[in-house]
């Protein structure tokens, strides 16, 4: 059990390192206004608080840095609700003011958490049996190429481009499109190849003379190994953290990135509240330098998707949880009234 000056010296060092990335010694500690101790005596509780494994010493020098378990008797104790209602606000007019898709609400929630943090965003999106084809369109381009839409209940868009065969005209493509409209309206993703292969065909053949090689054209378009999608915002910005001057750690963490089945997998356990793992906690090594903050997005009570951040360690854990839970309750809010009037 830390006393009560040893709490205090903690917080100090901590919120002072995340400002300023640089470790500290027990004389500047001494000169700070709300720390009322000599330099002898902050320099014996730092003694105890390295050998107890809450700060560690650098190699480069004399200073104490917190250690992963200091952060994390930092995040469990000693950080307060914090809210600052400019940003918060900030966040409900770009999330609830102007956009009708759902993916737009998405990508832009993902985008402003970035901005107003200066970490990497990531926002995991509804599993694919929560979402349902709302509708297809064939458009020709020529007379031998045409471009297949998928839209989602959600308000995804797909679009992929393919070779119409000599023998289907224009009017046989119309046919399979109602007919596929139709059938699969309200279909959830995940199951429409099963629909495809097992209620279409026979429609198809009653109507349309010569289909199969257009049909298989338009099965393989339905075909997705992905069932999440991830909206992703500042990627970048772990290249301005001063900890990532190291080749090797930017390429893992961008090698990871480019992974969206393995951050699906690492993000779609999250619980309801706020999690926090800090480096050595996360199971994934591209982010064992890194400390990763998770929380959900609802819908009427049920678990839609995952609002997740990637930062360095020394993270301002206090603001960044702050705006993770508004984000999550104007995310919630904004998908209602999407769902609501889309409905």
């Amino acid at each position: 059990m830390l006393t009560e000056r040893q709490l205090i010296i903690l917080q100090v060092i901590i919120d002072d390192f995340v400002d300023s990335a640089h470790p500290i010694g027990s004389r500047a500690l001494s000169k700070k206004e709300n720390l009322p101790y000599s330099a002898a005596t902050i320099r014996n509780e730092m003694a105890d608080l390295e050998e107890l494994g809450f700060l560690e010493k650098t190699h480069t020098s004399s200073g104490r840095v917190p250690s992963e378990k200091g952060y994390r008797y930092y995040v469990d104790h000693l950080i307060g609700p914090s809210t600052n209602q400019n940003e918060i606000s900030m966040i409900k007019d770009i999330v609830q003011d102007g956009f009708f898709e759902f993916e737009q609400i998405v990508q832009m929630s993902a985008e402003v958490l970035s901005e107003l943090t200066n970490y990497t965003s990531i926002i995991l999106g509804p599993e694919m049996f929560e979402t349902t084809l709302k509708q297809i369109q064939i458009l020709p381009l020529s007379n031998h190429t045409a471009v297949a839409i998928l839209v989602t209940n959600t308000g995804h868009v797909e679009h992929r481009s393919f070779t119409i065969p000599e023998k289907i005209n224009t009017s046989d493509l119309e046919k399979m499109v109602n007919i596929m409209n139709d059938r699969l309206n309200g279909v959830p993703i995940i199951k429409l190849q099963d629909v495809l292969n097992t209620e279409i065909p026979h429609l198809m053949k009653m109507y349309i003379d010569d289909f199969d090689k257009s049909f298989d054209y338009l099965k393989a378009f339905f075909v997705n190994d992905n069932p999440v999608k991830l909206y992703i915002g500042g990627k970048s910005n772990i290249l301005m953290q001063p900890e990532f001057n190291d080749v090797d750690k930017i390429r893992s963490f961008f090698t990871m990135m480019e992974k969206e089945d393995e951050i699906a997998s690492m993000l779609k356990n999250s619980k309801n509240g706020i999690e926090v793992t800090i480096g050595n906690e996360n199971e994934v090594d591209a982010i064992k330098d890194l400390s990763l903050i998770t929380t959900s997005y609802h819908l009427g009570g049920g678990h839609m998707g995952t609002i997740a951040l990637l930062g360095p360690t020394r993270m301002e854990y206090r603001k960044v949880i702050s705006l993770i839970k508004g984000l999550s309750t104007e995310m919630t809010d904004a998908l209602y009234m999407w769902y609501r009037n889309n409905d």
